[in-house]
């Protein structure tokens, strides 16, 4: 056609998934080009190209990219004719791709008045999924340059993250087990905190080589506000099996035994003098960390796993309180005396049965998330341990006491995970609003700077994960 020229408008055209401009006379490429992410095959052959533009990289769904018959540099040439050569080619140009703007800092959003009175003791509290080094291939995550999806890369971005938020309560998933030793840890030490960790279940039947990269979940806290009193270890797939062998049920063993997805928690002692001899305080909290079944498929696997977290949790906290002499009386019968705070990737979003129980502290039986899954037997031990209501359908429902809520509402936070593929809340702090007030929380990343610098997905040189990490004040609320 003797085109000689591409209009930048052609980016318009996003839904594009091939596009031939093979045998024209063109010299240069619109920048533009780069944003039509849906393209699968683009032609470049038989024109006059000499460069071609670094923005191309960002075509990571591209399957062939044709350049021969150009100008072109012979490592160019050379790079796309080896086996792999369109993946090589996308890599190098994205890699050297001008790195946009830092974005805005996120704001603070303050929940409780300025002017008031600070109370006694007041702490903050993070939850971050920091992407396990494994999860964080190209493959998955083409958008990204490789260098920026480099562990070590990525590892001190995440330090960085997390030391500026310099929350008193840190809870991360997907930490490998290496790096919490060698990493996360020795470098929270060095600033005053301390920590926690368990890999998931598969762990243990690993030899000590493979055990390394199994990821899992931590909880760091400093040391100048708390010291742990004890901690504990929820494996759902253990809990899943000690119920299907005493109670048999298919659907336990088959969908919820192999998962083996855990939870973590820390029994924390507050070091404020302040609080001494105040009987109506609580001196101790319960943080949790939990990080629940990725598949949306098996939303009834994330809701079971739910019910059992909260039911270890429960017992846990009963416990601590008979046993140690720990805890503050409660109005409401058979609600524990000690706050708890919940922090994870519960792999739900807001409008799910596992949001759903948590806040409401109830769900049914039938609910909708259990996908007719025969749990029957599960659900008639875990009544038998709790009080029951009927549901509107007049079927029993599953309790657990706390009175949760969640720190972060869709409005002040929009997602949590922010990829390519999927872009929604599914991480959260949830705390006992009987115990606990949310001062302020970190809210979300700036909209309009991800629409400006066309960021579709994380991680990315300025985002080292592909969730953004949570954090809120809370303030203990007196018990009268």
């Amino acid at each position: 056609n003797n085109l000689q020229r591409i209009p930048p408008d052609i980016a318009l055209l996003k839904n594009l998934v091939h596009l031939d401009l093979s045998g024209n006379k063109l010299r240069s490429l619109p920048a533009e080009l780069g944003d039509m992410i849906h393209l699968r095959e683009l032609l470049l052959n038989n024109n006059a190209f000499r460069l071609l533009p670094c923005e191309l990289g960002r075509l990571f769904l591209l399957q062939t990219l044709g350049i021969s018959g150009n100008p072109l540099s012979p490592d160019i040439l050379n790079m796309s004719t080896e086996p792999h050569g369109t993946t090589k080619l996308l890599t190098f140009l994205l890699d050297n791709l001008t790195v946009c703007p830092r974005p805005p800092e996120r704001e603070w959003i303050q929940l409780l008045p300025m002017q008031r009175p600070r109370s006694a003791s007041s702490y903050s509290v993070m939850s971050y999924n920091v992407l396990c080094d494994k999860y964080a291939t190209r493959p998955l995550y083409g958008y990204c340059p490789s260098w920026a999806l480099t562990w070590d890369y990525r590892k001190q971005a995440l330090l960085k993250e997390i030391l500026d938020n310099s929350a008193d309560i840190i809870s991360l998933q997907e930490v490998e087990t290496d790096q919490f030793y060698s990493f996360f840890l020795p470098e929270l030490k060095r600033i005053g905190y301390d920590g926690i960790f368990s890999p998931k279940s598969r762990a243990k039947t690993m030899t000590e080589t493979e055990r390394r990269f199994v990821d899992g979940c931590a909880i760091f806290f400093h040391k100048s506000k708390f010291s742990l009193v004890d901690q504990y270890l929820i494996e759902f797939n253990q809990l899943a099996m000690a119920h299907a062998e005493s109670q048999g049920s298919e659907d336990m063993l088959n969908r919820v035994m192999i998962r083996d997805n855990i939870g973590l928690a820390a029994l924390l002692e507050l070091k404020d003098p302040s609080l001494a001899g105040m009987s109506s305080v609580p001196q101790h909290i319960l943080v949790s960390n939990a990080h629940i079944h990725w598949d949306p498929e098996y939303c009834d696997v994330k809701l079971i796993q739910t019910i059992m977290l909260m039911s270890e949790l429960e017992t846990i906290l009963l416990a601590a309180q008979s046993e140690r002499g720990i805890g503050v009386k409660t109005r409401f019968h058979g609600m524990p005396g000690i706050p708890l705070i919940l922090c994870g990737d519960l792999n739900s979003l807001p409008n799910s049965g596992v949001f759903e129980y948590l806040v409401k502290g109830t769900i049914s039986i039938d609910h909708m998330d259990f996908l007719g899954h025969n749990y029957d037997t599960f659900f008639d031990a875990t009544i038998r341990s709790t009080s029951t209501i009927s549901s509107p359908t007049g079927n029993p429902e599953l309790r657990h006491p706390f009175h949760m809520k969640s720190s972060y509402s869709q409005e002040n936070i929009g997602y949590t995970n922010f990829t390519y593929d999927f872009k929604g809340t599914i991480d959260y702090i949830f705390y006992s609003s009987d115990f606990l007030k949310p001062v302020g929380i970190l809210g979300g990343v700036n909209y309009e700077w991800l629409k400006t610098y066309k960021v579709i997905g994380c991680p990315n040189p300025h985002f080292p994960s592909d969730h953004f990490p949570l954090l809120c004040e809370f303030e203990l609320a007196s018990q009268h």
